[in-house]
This record gives structure tokens, C-alpha cells and sequence, in this order.
């Protein structure tokens, strides 16, 4: 009997969460105006934001691609390899993660960590850690090409400098609580394995030619980007089309069409009652420009489908692009990738201490990107 009960009382609850929402919208913009509103926002979204984030991933997922095929991605995990135990408490071949994940998406991680051999570096307070480590480097070279697109080279990289200082407190975060909370995890996954080995999960020999792999290396890799641009249609169409809706107002003459991007500023309002907090923290004169780290909390993507209404506004400077890159890479939508990533990993138990740091680390690299561009642009 309490299931069915359970049913009905949630069935009731969302048609009137429902209706006071589209009722609210509607009464302000007009009932016509406001579908009008919503399937032209979707429209726009799809031939002018959709399209030009796929031809960015096809492009991002062929150069990865011939990056890992010529192993490049093998160097850079090299390189970064002595880095990570003082700034990450990571072992070396973590480096490896966080390079896949820059160069695909959160995910990428996961399909290491299960790798036996790559695990067996790792204790397991560490291994959990990798979700928030990898997170926080999620689509990062969509993004970062992606705000470099909008000519503003200086943010994007200050931008990335933010989402890595957010990457150290988000995996530092995450270890320390795991340990309080649980000691146990303080032993190792499997049988320890030399520091001193390799990893090999990336690239592939092949004996073909050096031109048959650039050619196999650009399809291949063109093909994870059309299906990456495919994956965040969506988010982009649904969760951007919503938050555009409350947060920019009506049209030109200050009043309702049913054109694109119009809509009542639920967002901007609330959060000008507290607006010398952005103002401070973020460096943000418009309320609207909160809208980009709200949506990144859900999918970057979306968020990312945000930037062409802001430029089209006049609101989107070298300040907001540092900004919305370093909370945009450092949170990467992971409120709707994280619960998953770590059910997969068996280690439901710690989900709510790895949200609770990924959002303070989040928070972090926005902050320190506003402050580190002041400082660059001071001295400059």
C-alpha cells in the first residue's frame, strides 16, 4: 500500500511544482510567449551552440587521439609524473588519468581505476580519491579551446591555473576525509607493484604505416567527438534553455516576443539580495553571470551553451572567461557524474564527503582565477 501512496504523493507534488512554475513564467511573459520562448532558445541553442561545441570535440578528439596513437599523452604523463605525490599524495601514474580526462571526460577515469594493473599502485583512500582528482580536469580541452574561442587567451590559462589549484584541494580534501572517517581505507587495493613500472593503457602499437595511423588516429578520434557532441545535446537544449528562462528578462523595448533568450530573472534577483558576495569573490558586476557556475554543477556542456547569450549581452570579459574556465573544468557537471563514478567503483559510502569537497574545491578555483587575474592584469 505504501508504494502506490508514495506514487500518487510524488505524482502530486511534481504536476504542482509544475504548474507554479510554467504558471509564474507564463503570468509574466504571456502563456504563448513563453512556449514561443522555449522552443526558439532550444532552436538557437541547437544550430548555433550545439553544432559549433561538436565541431570543437570532433576537432579536440582527433588531436587527442594522434596525441595518444604518436605518444605524446605517454610524455606528458612522464613528465607530470613527479609532481603528483607532493601535490596530490597520488602515486606518478595518476598523472596518466588526469591527462585522459583533460582530454576526454570524467569517466576516462573510472576505466582506469578498474584496470588491475594501474590500481595496484594506489591505497584505496587514494583510488576514491581519483573521481575528484579526474573531475576536476573533465572536458577541459573543450573548454579551454572552446574560451579561447571568444579571443581571450589570458583568462582561459588563468582559468586552468584556478581549476588546477582546485584539483589539489579537491583530492586533498577528499583523502583527509576518507581517512578520518573510515582508517581502514588506509591499506593498499591489491599487491603492491614497484613505483618504478609502466603503465601502458593508452597507446597501441601498429605496425601500419605511420600515414595509415595519422588517418586511423583523426577518424577514430573525429568519431568519440561526434558522439561526446552528441552526448551534451541534452543538457545544452534542456538545462540551458531552463536557466536562460530565469535569468535574462524580456526583449530590447522591455517587452515579450517569444524570441530567443528571453525570460523572467528568478537568477539574477536572488542572487543580487547577496551580490557584493559574487561581486568580492568572483569579480561578477552581473548577477547573471552566476548562471554559468550554477549550470556547471550539472554539465559544462550546458554551461558552456550559456557563453554566446552572454557575448551577444556585452557581459562576458577576460575576468568572467578565467572564472567561468576554472569552475567550469574544476566542477565539470559533477554532481551528475560523481554518485555514479564511485557506485561503479563499489564506494557509495563516501559519495556525500566527495561532493561536499569537490564543491568547496570549485568555489576555490573561481576565487583564486578572479584574484590571479587581477594580479596579472595589475602587474601587466
Amino acid at each position: 500500500m505504501k508504494k502506490p501512496r508514495r506514487t500518487t504523493v510524488e505524482a502530486l507534488i511534481f504536476l504542482t511544482v509544475l504548474i507554479v512554475a510554467f504558471g509564474l513564467l507564463g503570468s509574466r511573459m504571456g502563456g504563448g510567449n513563453m512556449l514561443k520562448t522555449i522552443m526558439n532558445t532550444a532552436h538557437d541553442l541547437l544550430l548555433n551552440t550545439v553544432f559549433y561545441l561538436m565541431g570543437i570535440t570532433v576537432l579536440t578528439g582527433a588531436l587527442s587521439k594522434l596525441m595518444a596513437e604518436f605518444g605524446v599523452v605517454t610524455l606528458l604523463e612522464r613528465l607530470l609524473h613527479p609532481l603528483m605525490k607532493p601535490l596530490y599524495n597520488l602515486p606518478g601514474v595518476a598523472a596518466l588519468g588526469g591527462v585522459m580526462t583533460f582530454l576526454s571526460d570524467n569517466p576516462a577515469i573510472i576505466a582506469l581505476s578498474k584496470d588491475k594493473t594501474f590500481a595496484g599502485y594506489f591505497k584505496k583512500y587514494q583510488l576514491i580519491s581519483l573521481t575528484n582528482f579526474g573531475t576536476a580536469f573533465g572536458m577541459g580541452f573543450v573548454v579551454i579551446i572552446t574560451m579561447i574561442g571568444y579571443g581571450q587567451l589570458t583568462g582561459a590559462f588563468v582559468g586552468l591555473f584556478g581549476a588546477f589549484c582546485g584539483s589539489i584541494i579537491s583530492t586533498r580534501l577528499m583523502q583527509r576525509s576518507c581517512l578520518r572517517a573510515y582508517p581502514e581505507l588506509d591499506a593498499p587495493v591489491y599487491d603492491k607493484i614497484q613505483e618504478g613500472g609502466e603503465v601502458e593503457q593508452v597507446r597501441e602499437e601498429s605496425e601500419s604505416s605511420v600515414f595509415m595511423r595519422f588517418l586511423n588516429a583523426i577518424l577514430d578520434g573525429g568519431k568519440n567527438g561526434v558522439e561526446l557532441g552528441l552526448q551534451i545535446i541534452p543538457g545544452v537544449l534542456i538545462i540551458t534553455t531552463a536557466v536562460i528562462m530565469i535569468t535574462f528578462g524580456p526583449g530590447a523595448e522591455g517587452v515579450y516576443t517569444g524570441a530567443s533568450s528571453e525570460g523572467v530573472p528568478v537568477l539574477p534577483w536572488l542572487a543580487g539580495k547577496v551580490h557584493w558576495i559574487f561581486e568580492w569573490l568572483f569579480g561578477f558586476g552581473v548577477m547573471a553571470l552566476i548562471a554559468f557556475p550554477m549550470t556547471a554543477l550539472g554539465a559544462v556542456g550546458a554551461a558552456l551553451g550559456l557563453l554566446p547569450t552572454f557575448a551577444a549581452a556585452g557581459i562576458l570579459d577576460g575576468n568572467a572567461i578565467a572564472v567561468f574556465t576554472a569552475m567550469g573544468m574544476c566542477w565539470s557537471g559533477f554532481l551528475s557524474t560523481h554518485t555514479a563514478m564511485l557506485d561503479s567503483l563499489g564506494y557509495r559510502k563516501v559519495i556525500s564527503k566527495a561532493i561536499g569537497a569537490h564543491a568547496i574545491a570549485g568555489l576555490c578555483a573561481g576565487i583564486i582565477a578572479h584574484f590571479t587575474y587581477l594580479l596579472f592584469t595589475a602587474v601587466l
